[in-house]
């Protein structure tokens, strides 16, 4: 196979959560190429289960990809830019999904001892795959005994890997508060509700939950990143809207910030007049690395001369960490040197790190 080929070509063809219909042709034809013999393919709704019979199999390991773009307009200048307006390769699904096809096709041609299930997921980015995947019938035959992924980190040099045992992302959930009062005419702010100021109020009252709600040892973030109100200058706004996210270190901790989210909002309501429906929309359980697991992996890969770093505690979101609430494994970054960050328009992995990603996961499925 020739991964820089076929990462462009996946580069190409970015799609939404639970609209890969693409991707996910692409993918299946890539598979039907390769050695069927020790392989069962089956789909659920836009992703793909590979199972793959060991020679001598006394458990099984998972390995999860996801599959899906995100709503950005590509802005790389490269000559194999995304043909979806609007839609871009910006988290690095496209290597994601390169590297799985790779270690795929030595599986397919080599099995390895145990079995592997290969786990091409949607929907990651939103509104979320990883739960409703684990409830499907190819997981529920062929559940692992241990799973695991990677995620490309720009800032890291190719040929680095970096992990850490406990915590390595964070609980998130997206956040979207809606207010409804009464507009009116802007000469006559007593005949009505302005939803304008209400949401501007409740932006800086949430702000207080994070500095006087939650305890110091623990690490939370709310953050407000849009706000939308009104139509022209001269009439008081009757809705409001606002857009945000909330991240913890810990699940009780995400439970009592929404909790006091609740509480600011019918104070709110009953201050300014109004009405207010709050919306988590998609919510990803941490990515919490099993112990044992983690450090065997990180031992074989510095056996095999890999350069393993400790990696740090991040308040990113990743909806595997839903199958890693349910079985023990862990996830790693790659690094691919990149400028721009994860979720720019401009991210430029460089493509040398697909080899090395593939040979990693490879020696992993081999010998985990």
């Amino acid at each position: 196979m020739d991964y820089v080929k076929t990462r462009r070509a996946l580069h190409r063809i970015p799609e939404l959560g639970f609209e890969e219909v693409k991707t996910q042709q692409m993918l299946l034809d890539m598979i039907n190429t390769m050695p069927g013999k020790h392989l069962t393919v089956e789909t659920w709704r836009t992703g793909i289960f590979v199972f793959v019979r060991g020679t001598s199999p006394t458990k099984t390991i998972g390995y999860r990809t996801d599959i899906d773009g995100l709503p950005l307009e590509e802005n790389t200048g490269y000559s194999f830019s995304s043909d979806h307006p609007g839609r871009m390769h910006a988290c690095g699904h496209d290597f994601h999904m390169t590297i799985a096809l790779g270690a795929l096709e030595y599986m397919a041609a080599e099995p390895p001892r145990n079995n592997v299930l290969f786990i091409f997921q949607p929907a990651e980015e939103g509104p979320g795959g990883a739960e409703p995947m684990l409830r499907s019938e190819p997981m529920r035959k062929w559940r692992p005994d241990t799973i695991f992924a990677l995620h490309i980190a720009p800032e890291l040099p190719v040929r680095t890997i970096s992990t850490r045992k406990g915590l390595l992302f964070a609980n998130t959930s997206e956040l979207y508060i809606d207010f409804k009062g009464v507009g009116g005419h802007a000469a006559y702010p007593h005949k009505a509700f302005d939803m304008t100021v209400a949401a501007s109020y409740f932006v800086t009252q949430i702000q207080q939950i994070v500095a006087r709600r939650v305890d110091p040892l623990d690490s939370a973030v709310v953050t407000i990143g849009k706000i939308q109100a009104g139509t022209v200058q001269n009439i008081i706004a009757e809705t409001s809207r606002l857009e945000g996210t909330i991240r913890t270190t810990s699940g009780s901790v995400m439970e009592d910030v929404k909790e006091e989210i609740e509480k600011l909002a019918r104070g709110m309501e009953i201050s300014n007049d109004c009405s207010i429906t709050i919306d988590y929309g998609a919510n990803y359980y941490q990515v919490y690395n099993e112990e044992k697991v983690t450090g065997k992996f990180t031992a074989l890969m510095k056996e095999m001369g890999y350069d393993c770093r400790e990696a740090d505690r991040a308040m990113t979101g990743e909806d595997f960490g839903y199958m890693l609430k349910e079985i023990p494994g862990f996830m790693f970054w790659l690094g691919v040197d990149s400028q721009a960050s994860l979720h720019q328009s401009s991210l430029k992995p460089k493509e040398e790190a697909l080899e090395y990603g593939v040979s990693i996961v490879k020696d992993t499925l081999y010998h985990l």
